[in-house]
């Protein structure tokens, strides 16, 4: 599709596509004894056919619950920087380069995002990054009406939001659970991509717990559900009508849908929301420690049957987990009971704890099972506000930026270790600006041969480094992703 143009089907391809979809039907009709071989092979014939002929349907839905969505202009203030020539003097004059002064000047940009009502007295839910730095939100609801939004406060680490307009009697979603989603399930999302408002998508749940880069404390639901700029803090529905997550990422190498969509469970962004209205601010659990997933090779060395837990690569002096004796090396099996998969999973885990609480770690050491003790600290991450705050989305990606200098590259590659801490058997932190190397945990001799392999392989995947790029979908945004998973 060209970039900024709308493509419309020809009518001879639609003839080809109705003679397909005929040719199948009559396909089907032809072989009745399609459902006797599908029970043949294992498959309940009533089974497949309900599942071959059952069509979600969207337009019930978008009837119902679609009223909740609403349209967010944000205004922002943005310093730009230009050359002003004497009077009298052209461009192309010789001495203009000497007479040139640089100015700076203010100009006013207005991006557009997605959002939704939660409760009927006018609080919304939206992404951090749509309402950053914004001097005016103006909301538009499906019925036309428009409010001046107020945004009460917002969570760098989540990318939530909440915002808040004068109205009464709203129509709101109602919200689901994601712990009951699975990987196939219809989603619907509607939002307002390119400016183009109450636009509903489809698709299917891909995955769930998805970490990404720089995203530690949320596990994603991925999905297939196109989405573009614009549609950012919209809601994502299961067939209930249940908003089950935001809509806030995409994966893309152009900075537009390229199949690869990320939503923050509604759970988190719900949390988010009580604590900024109840105290004003959102306050996580905390280990102090740097954190770094179990490889294959990390898994045998250590004398672990499977690659799970999460890995201690640094402990912070004086933190909760030195207080109750975290030693790096160490590989956190489980917390209170429940399995930890991997990093994402622990942080989210200790995340939803409170300050003070006590957390039973099991973890791995020197080949045998301990529990540990540990006093969960505190991790104050968000910030409410009486108004609009400025630079609260300092720390997104513009998506503009994206298309023009690629500059968000997170493509893993073992030999940008020193920078991304992914190596296996290596852990990252960043300092004074950058990544430096602070540890190698038992790597095995497996491990290092692939290491040496990555190593000459990197001379020939330098052009290819902003090849993968991870994107926040608004009009607008700024920052840049990191690459880590650090309790802070």
């Amino acid at each position: 599709m060209a970039r900024g143009g709308v493509v419309r089907m020809g009518a001879g391809m639609g003839t080809a596509v109705l003679m397909l979809m005929y040719a199948s039907t009559a396909v089907w009709a032809a072989n009745p004894s399609a459902a006797d071989n599908s029970a043949s092979n294992g498959v309940p014939a009533s089974a497949s056919t309900s599942a071959s002929l059952t069509v979600p349907n969207f337009a019930a839905l978008v009837k119902r619950y679609g009223q909740a969505v609403v349209n967010i202009s944000v205004t922002r203030e943005v310093t730009q920087m230009g050359i002003q020539l004497p009077p009298g003097i052209a461009p192309g004059n010789p001495l203009a380069p000497f007479l040139a002064r640089r100015v700076i000047g203010n100009r006013e940009e207005v991006s557009l995002g997605s959002g939704f009502i939660v409760s009927p007295e006018g609080v919304i839910l939206t992404n951090r990054h749509v309402v950053g730095d914004a001097t005016t939100v103006d909301v538009k609801l499906t019925d036309k009406r428009q409010f001046k939004g107020t945004v009460i406060g917002s969570d760098a680490l989540s990318d939530v939001a909440v915002i808040r307009i004068d109205a009464r009697n709203l129509p709101a979603v109602v919200t689901g659970n994601p712990a009951r989603t699975e990987v196939g399930d219809w989603v619907m999302a509607i939002g307002s991509p390119y400016g183009f408002a109450n636009t509903v998508t489809q698709g299917i749940v891909s995955a769930k717990s998805r970490s990404l880069p720089g995203e530690s404390y949320i596990p994603f639901i991925q999905t297939d559900v196109p989405i573009n700029p614009g549609n950012s803090g919209g809601p994502l529905f299961d067939l209930n009508g249940r908003v089950i997550a935001i809509n806030s990422m995409i994966y893309s190498k152009t900075g537009g849908y390229q199949g690869l969509s990320f939503a923050i469970p509604i759970d988190v962004a719900l949390d988010v929301k009580e604590q900024l209205l109840k105290t004003g601010k959102v306050t996580r659990g905390r280990l102090g420690v740097a954190l770094q997933e179990v490889s294959q090779a990390l898994a045998r060395s250590f004398g672990l049957a499977q690659p799970d837990g999460a890995l201690i690569s640094m402990v912070e002096a004086g933190g909760p987990g030195a207080q109750a004796g975290l030693l790096a090396g160490d590989v956190v099996l489980g917390v209170d009971g429940d399995a930890v998969a991997d990093p994402v999973d622990l942080l989210g885990t200790i995340a939803k704890m409170k300050p003070g609480q006590k957390a039973d770690l099991l973890v791995w050491r020197a080949g045998a099972r301990t529990h540990i003790q540990v006093a969960v600290g505190a991790l104050d991450s968000g910030v409410a506000s009486s108004g609009n705050p400025k630079g609260a989305g300092a720390h997104r990606l513009e998506l503009a930026a994206v298309e023009r200098t690629g500059a968000t590259a997170v493509r893993r590659r073992p030999w940008l270790a020193g920078r991304t801490g992914e190596r296996s058997g290596g852990a990252c932190r960043p300092e004074a600006g950058r990544y430096r190397a602070v540890g190698q945990w038992h790597a095995g001799r497996d491990d290092r041969r692939a290491d040496r392999r990555d190593r000459r392989g990197a001379r020939h995947g330098r052009a290819a480094r902003a090849a993968r790029r991870f994107a926040t979908v608004p009009s607008h945004g700024s920052g840049l992703a990191g690459n880590r998973h650090e309790a802070q």
